[in-house]
This record gives structure tokens, sequence and C-alpha cells, in this order.
């Protein structure tokens, strides 16, 4: 029995958040095109502003419908383990077409850019350096957040949090690397095809690795605060899918864009 009747499910009740984040990602994407196109940032400071208060605030009533009312039984929590899966399903499939969008440029290159890749004038980087170093700590947080799994599973907090905090660490340093590489990059996204599909296709990686590292980080507040117990810790089994699909897009994204396609 639930405060909502005699059945297990959550009918979730009225909350301004779906608004106010619509709101935020109008705003977010008006932003960047302003940025884009008159160099001024207001409207894009205020969009991620707003994003991250309606993100805070929304997060902060998930976690006390599943943590402190009870509302997230066992029939709610199999419903989320769908929506996560068909989430991940989704993501596959948007990186799919980047991966579409490369080979069809890759295997069959154009007489524009002289039929051959990468295209001529175009330095591409050393797949044995910083993109090596990329994958090594990528695997390595892979290995980290199971860690933290396990712990939690086993009932360790002291192991769950030290391994769930160096998969964080882990994550930002990551994303430290992709930006000094994007900085030293001898081409940009206007670069021809090999630009775009490159800087396309790895900065929407770094984004998701951004996110995941966020998601990540909620989850070690969480737990910090004994949010999670041996059987009641899907918001963690969820960021470690999310994070587990990143490091896989990550293998493809090293070995068939930096490495053979260099």
């Amino acid at each position: 029995m639930t405060s909502h009747g005699h059945h297990g499910y959550h009918l979730v009740d009225m909350s301004p958040w779906p608004l106010t984040g619509s709101i935020s990602a109008m705003m977010l994407t008006t932003g960047l095109v302003k940025w884009f196109h008159h160099f001024t940032a207001d409207l894009l400071f205020l969009g991620v502003f707003a994003t991250l208060l309606t993100m805070v605030q929304w997060w902060r009533d998930v976690v006390r419908e599943g943590t402190y009312q009870g509302l997230h039984t066992s029939l709610v929590v199999k419903g989320l383990r769908w929506g996560m899966i068909l989430f991940i399903a989704s993501e596959v499939l948007f990186f799919f077409s980047f991966f579409w969008a490369f080979f069809h440029s890759s295997l069959a290159p154009a007489v524009e850019i002289g039929v051959t890749w990468p295209p001529q004038g175009i330095v591409p980087f050393n797949p044995f350096q910083i993109p090596l170093l990329n994958t090594t700590i990528l695997l390595s947080s892979g290995a980290t957040v199971t860690w933290a799994h396990h712990a939690i599973m086993e009932g360790n907090q002291t192991q769950s949090v030290q391994g769930l905090g160096l998969t964080i660490l882990l994550g930002f340093y990551f994303t430290f690397l992709q930006a000094y590489e994007y900085l030293e990059a001898s081409f940009t996204i206007a670069d021809s095809v090999y630009g775009s599909t490159f800087f396309v296709a790895t900065g929407f990686h770094g984004l998701h690795v951004i996110i995941g590292s966020l998601f990540l980080f909620i989850c070690w507040i969480r737990l910090y605060n004994c949010h999670f117990s041996q059987s009641h810790h899907f918001g963690f089994e969820a960021a470690a899918w999310y994070w587990h699909f990143v490091d896989v897009v990550w293998l493809f994204l090293y070995i068939f864009i930096y490495w053979w396609g260099s």
C-alpha cells in the first residue's frame, strides 16, 4: 500500500521543473545561437544558470521520493530500469549517426578533399599520445566504478566512496586532457568533412563524459550521506550503466577515428 492507493506505482505529484527545464533549454539554445552570431554570452550564461537550478531542484525532489518517502517500489524501479535501458539505446543510435557520417566520407573520399583520407592539408593527432592516455584513463575509470558497485553490494561504505570518488577524478582528468588536445589541434571544425566529423563525434562524447561525471558526483554525495543500501541503489546503477556506455563509445572513437582514421 502506498500513499496513492493499493498499488506499487508512483503517481508523480505536480511539479514546475519540466516547465522550467524546457524554458531553460530554450534559453540555452537561443543563447548559443546569439553567442555564435553576435559574440555576446549573456543569454547563454542565463540559460546555463537556469538549467543548473532546475537540475538541482528536480534531483532533490527525486532523491526525496526515492530515499525518504519510499515511493520507488520494486515495480517503480523496474520501470526506471527499462527507461534507462531505452535511453542508452537511443544514445547508441545517436552516436551511430556520427560513425555513419565518418565512414561515408572516409571509405570513399570525394574528389573535393583530394580523394584521400585524411584530406590534404589535415595533420591528424598521433593516436599514441594523448588519445592513448585518455583511453587508459577511461578504462581505469570503468574498473573503479565497478569496484564501487561491488563495494555497495557488499555493504562496504568506505570502499564504495573511495572507488566512486576516484572514478569522478578520472572523468574530470579525461575532460581536462581533451580540452588541452582541442587547444593544440592543427585543424578546426571548419576544416573539411574530417574536422566536422572529428569534432562533432569527439565533442559530443566529451559532453557525455561531463554529464556522466556530474551524474556520478551526485551519486557520490548520496553515497556519502548513506542514501544507498545493498538492495536499493538503482540511482548508482543507472550512473554506472551510463559510464560504461561512455567507455565503450570512446573505444570505438579511438580505434576508428583516432587510429584507423589517421
